[in-house]
């Protein structure tokens, strides 16, 4: 008798491919048992694997004969953590796979390009990115896409951080796609990005809390040297007073070592003669004109204004 395993050994297979290695009455005898399931047409997946996230990702691009693309090339790119979702892949416009709503076929009139050669076959990150901001932009075609924005505006912001891609490529990328949704959004957060932003908390300390008038900007992600040589980047400094802004996301600054740590951080600094100004995530978000306010005066003050 033949394994299963072993020839399902990535828990999905081409019908026709087992039914030539084994005889169509096998495969029928596993179908009826529940030892396998038809999980698209042609698409045999082992029963108690139909529900692994990367099983159901190989049988949609076998089955539509296209890569992932959007939040299923980023999920499969270790970017995103799977969720229940439709998995997307992209396919040439010629092709019609339709009546499975757990797969979101989109079909493309452009060239496919380059696809990355693993299992299951994935579009490039950088592609992936701007292919997912479109969709998520696109509310009379998706009816996901006020869940998916804040997903990917996340994605943009983590993917660039931990170098998975650059803001050039995503540039570029959009260049290619000049009539995708969401275009200005995209440029207006890659420029966020590309100015020291690392997380939505200073995306939002920069539009609503360090822009004051008259007052000259500050600087982000500033290098200081400390006294004992270590180096410390600031989330925002007014280099010319020495006034630093330190936004401080709840996941990140909850307990006691960081408090501790961020303590003699800012201790560390005031050595060197900086003032640390610190802001929580919640008096950040709720409170943005008194965060403001407070900096405004203290930056000034130096100033001698």
């Amino acid at each position: 008798m033949h394994q299963l395993a072993f020839l399902l050994p990535d828990g999905v297979a081409r019908r026709e491919d087992i039914t030539l290695a084994t005889s169509a009455s096998s495969v029928s005898r596993w179908m009826s048992r529940g030892d396998v399931v038809l999980l698209h047409p042609g698409v045999l997946v082992l029963a108690d694997r139909a529900e692994d996230w990367l099983v159901r990702a190989r049988a949609a691009s076998l089955w539509t004969r296209g890569p992932l693309s959007h939040l299923s090339a980023l999920t499969a790119a270790g970017l995103l953590v799977p969720s229940g979702g439709p998995v997307h892949v992209t396919v040439p416009a010629d092709r019609f796979p339709r009546g499975c709503a757990d797969v979101v076929a989109h079909r493309t009139t452009a060239p496919i390009g380059r696809i990355e050669p693993t299992s299951p076959p994935r579009l490039p990150v950088a592609r992936s990115i701007v292919d997912a901001w479109s969709w998520a932009h696109s509310g009379r075609r998706n009816p996901r896409s006020a869940t998916e924005q804040p997903v990917v505006r996340r994605l943009v912001i983590e993917a660039v951080r931990q170098r998975a891609v650059r803001t050039g490529w995503l540039r570029a990328e959009s260049g290619r796609q000049p009539l995708h949704g969401g275009r200005v959004a995209l440029s207006g957060l890659l420029d966020l990005v590309e100015g020291g932003c690392q997380s939505e908390l200073e995306v939002w300390g920069v539009t609503h809390v360090l822009r004051i008038p008259e007052v000259p900007a500050p600087v982000q992600q500033h290098r200081v040297v400390l006294a004992d040589g270590r180096s410390v980047f600031l989330d925002a400094a007014y280099r010319e007073v020495r006034v630093a802004v330190e936004l401080d996301g709840a996941q990140f600054h909850d307990g006691r070592q960081a408090r501790e740590r961020d303590m003699r951080r800012d201790s560390a600094l005031a050595v060197l003669g900086w003032v640390v100004l610190r802001f929580s995530y919640q008096r950040l978000t709720q409170d943005p004109a008194g965060c403001r306010a407070e900096i405004e005066a203290v930056v000034r003050r130096r100033l001698g204004r």
